[in-house]
């Protein structure tokens, strides 16, 4: 896995946590234990600090970053899907963010939050507990959130990283 230090800034992933030899982790990011990494994934905490909660999965293709007055911070059991976009962004325990959507500078997700697919959510706005945010630009639905779907997919990822870190092996 390429994992960099970019000046002072040095990555912090926990020994528990999973990354794939493919993500790409540069400074000031810190990886909770039993969280994953997966494909072509890239955290890049170069201007500000990146933080990644315990089982927490960031799935593939998907870029974080922060700026220099805005953090990226993702709590615990959340499922960050394929091609996500977060940057100065706040995403509580217990979330799902679906699929290419791109949540930005100071937005907040409440835990149990649900962002749909493709949503697009900018200039501080927030995903209350239990809603789901849709649409471009993202509209709120209120107790649409499926809790249940989140803690599941979670709980998925955390074993599938438990059976990569054992079994993936590259091919010469």
């Amino acid at each position: 896995m390429p994992e960099y230090s970019l000046g002072d800034r040095t990555p912090k992933i926990h020994p528990n946590a999973y990354v794939h030899p493919s993500a790409v982790i540069i400074g000031d990011v810190t990886i909770g234990p039993e969280a994953s990494v997966w494909p072509c994934a890239v955290l890049r905490g170069d201007y500000g600090r990146i933080e990644i909660g315990a089982r927490t999965s960031v799935q593939d293709g998907s870029v974080i970053h922060a700026t220099e007055e805005l953090s990226t911070t993702v709590g615990c059991d959340c499922v960050i899907g394929h091609l996500v976009h977060l940057e100065g962004c706040t995403v509580e325990d217990e979330c799902l963010i679906g699929s290419n959507s791109v949540v930005l500078h100071a937005v907040v997700v409440r835990r149990h939050g649900f962002v749909a697919a493709s949503a697009v959510l900018t200039g501080g706005q927030e995903v209350p507990s239990g809603a789901r945010a849709q649409g471009v630009p993202a509209r709120i639905v209120e107790g649409r959130a499926h809790t249940n779907a989140i803690v599941e997919g979670a709980e998925m990822y955390r074993k599938m990283a438990a059976r990569y870190a054992k079994e993936l092996v590259e091919i010469p």
